[in-house]
């Protein structure tokens, strides 16, 4: 298999579970040294054993709250210790909040707590790279955006709020960045069934896929966490050097459909 991330150091936050870990395992195969950042300590560190035996790459963890400005450095710090540079930040670490509810019956504090996580941790996380990758004169960033940024009414009002500040803040990074030869793009999937959409639709799996299956608009195929990690490894790699502020739909045309 060519390896189109050989000699890449990422980092990759949300990385113990869903898209982050699926990313995680298909960097990793494709030969960069990983470090995932995630809360979950216990599933990071075994998650991260796991993925190196399979694929004979360095793949390490570091507890990091995203929100945290001390701990996202730690983690941008711990990836160059290790491996003396850093080429991918892709940060995924996301949350959903609760379920859809009208304006009027907002919690403030989930909607403090959804853009800390969402936006704060994105761009926290764009900064601790950006300091190591100015003076590299090199690096790309990745940051998980939704398909809410391009279809409305579905989602709770404060994460399709936070997902379109993320594909603000990419763009304007883009601006900022593409002097110092800094890519920064946006992923923005629809629905995947991983353990936060599931706990924050209270279904399993199956019932999750089967839903969004049939409102979707590609049929025939179920969007998994490892679709939208090989659209990721294509953005982070060198296929895509001239790609920047990118907010790419992973949606099989959903948002064309239900415009």
């Amino acid at each position: 298999m060519a390896r189109r991330l050989q000699g890449k150091v990422a980092l990759i936050t949300g990385g113990a579970r869903g898209i982050g870990a699926a990313a995680a395992r298909l960097f990793s195969q494709h030969g960069a040294k990983v470090v995932i950042a995630d809360i979950r300590s216990d599933l990071g560190r075994s998650v991260s054993e796991q993925i190196q035996l399979e694929s004979g790459y360095p793949v390490s963890y570091v507890q990091c709250d995203v929100v945290n400005d001390s701990d996202m450095q730690n983690a941008v710090d711990t990836a160059v210790s290790m491996h003396g540079k850093l080429d991918i930040m892709y940060n995924n670490a996301g949350i959903a909040g609760k379920k859809k509810v009208g304006i009027l019956s907002v919690d403030p504090e989930v909607f403090r707590k959804v853009f800390d996580v969402n936006v704060y941790g994105s761009f926290l996380a764009a900064k601790h790279a950006v300091r190591v990758m100015v003076p590299q004169k090199g690096g790309t960033i990745l940051l998980t955006g939704s398909a809410v940024t391009a279809n409305y009414g579905m989602v709770p009002h404060v994460y399709t709020a936070s997902k379109h500040a993320v594909v603000g803040l990419v763009k304007n990074l883009c601006v900022e960045l593409g002097g110092f030869g800094i890519r920064v793009n946006c992923i923005s999937p629809f629905a995947v069934a991983t353990p936060l959409t599931e706990e924050s639709m209270g279904l399993d799996e199956k019932a999750f896929e089967e839903m969004f299956s049939t409102m979707g608009n590609l049929k025939g195929v179920v969007l998994k966490s490892k679709d939208v990690a090989e659209v990721a490894l294509n953005l982070v790699s060198d296929e895509s050097r001239y790609l920047s502020g990118l907010n790419l739909l992973v949606d099989g045309g959903f948002c064309l459909k239900s415009a």
